[in-house]
């Protein structure tokens, strides 16, 4: 993860929304998530544990959100984790980032500048 990364300094997602994902993730039956992060949630489902109801943090989380965060299981976070992207990554908006954010009084992440064309450039 890059120190540019806004997520660094966020942390919103992980105190706000309930991480579940199927249990095969967990290292139990063969995935990296370690059983001793999640709670059952359902027959076939898990959730990383502090997740599984409001208010949310997940267990994993360490620091203070919108300050400064790093998730201690960062190498064995469930798939969940691994696909949700910050707003802006790759110039796709997120509205679940803005949303998770705002429950932390933080402002939603703009979309990077367009980068400048010079006057004796023609677009």
């Amino acid at each position: 993860m890059s120190i540019d990364n806004p997520c660094l300094t966020c942390g919103a997602c992980c105190a706000y929304f309930r991480v579940s994902f199927f249990w095969g993730e967990c290292a139990s039956s063969g995935g990296a998530v370690p059983d001793s992060a999640t709670v059952q949630v359902s027959p076939f489902h898990v959730a990383m544990l502090g997740t599984e109801a409001k208010p949310a943090r997940c267990v994993g989380l360490m620091g203070d959100v919108g300050c400064g965060v790093r998730c201690t299981l960062y190498e064995q976070r469930s798939s969940t984790c691994r696909e949700f992207e910050a707003s802006w990554v790759d110039g796709q908006h997120n509205a679940h980032c803005d949303t998770a954010r705002a429950a932390h009084g933080l402002p939603p992440l703009m979309p990077p500048l367009e980068p400048q064309l010079s006057p004796d450039r023609v677009a």
